[in-house]
């Protein structure tokens, strides 16, 4: 079991869950709402952040800029879809702006719950990557690979790994739930 291999596993879990967090809405106007929306183009699907510039304007509006402007209409029309959100999407000439609502006190609730949930499922990715590297160093010392002392250092090692990813994830979770909550 190399430590650095666990490291990186982590790190990618961590990733993971961040990306996840950030399409979590925090009643600000945030890219990441919308970038990764699955829109019909070239006839395939695509995310909207391969066919468009989103950037933020103002704290409640989203502008989408299309690099084709054959697909405008496709890209609102999925923007009006996505009832999730509650969108309030306009097109002018060749730019789409995208009015995101203020969140109400039940909405949030909501989306607290929903935060819980992931930050659950980053906690377990990160046990799943310990119970892989413990299984690693019991297979190690079992083939007498390690000594008694080594394997109790290296299980000690994994653990404050698994601490330290675990506070990571504490601390993205206490952001995103201080975001949501501000009004």
């Amino acid at each position: 079991m190399d430590l650095n291999e666990t490291r990186e596993k982590m790190e990618k879990a961590l990733e993971a869950l961040s990306s996840d967090l950030s399409s979590l809405r925090t009643g600000q106007a945030n890219p990441s709402l919308i970038e990764q929306m699955m829109i019909e183009a070239y006839e395939t699907h695509m995310p909207l952040l391969e066919l468009a510039t989103i950037i933020t304007e103002g704290p409640d509006q989203l502008l989408v800029t299309p690099f084709d402007q054959s697909i405008i209409k496709n890209i609102e029309r999925a923007l009006t879809m996505e009832r999730n959100l509650g969108l309030s999407v306009r097109t002018e000439e060749n730019v789409i702006r995208v009015q995101i609502p203020p969140l109400s006190e039940e909405r949030r609730q909501e989306f607290s719950k929903i935060l819980h949930q992931k930050l659950e499922a980053g906690r377990v990715m990160i046990r799943q990557v310990r119970h892989e590297a413990m299984e690693s160093i019991e297979q190690d010392f079992t083939a007498k690979q390690l000594g008694e002392d080594e394997k109790f250092r290296r299980q000690q090692d994994l653990q404050k790994l698994a601490d330290e990813f675990n506070g990571k994830i504490e601390e993205m979770g206490k952001k995103k739930e201080a975001e949501l909550m501000m009004i």
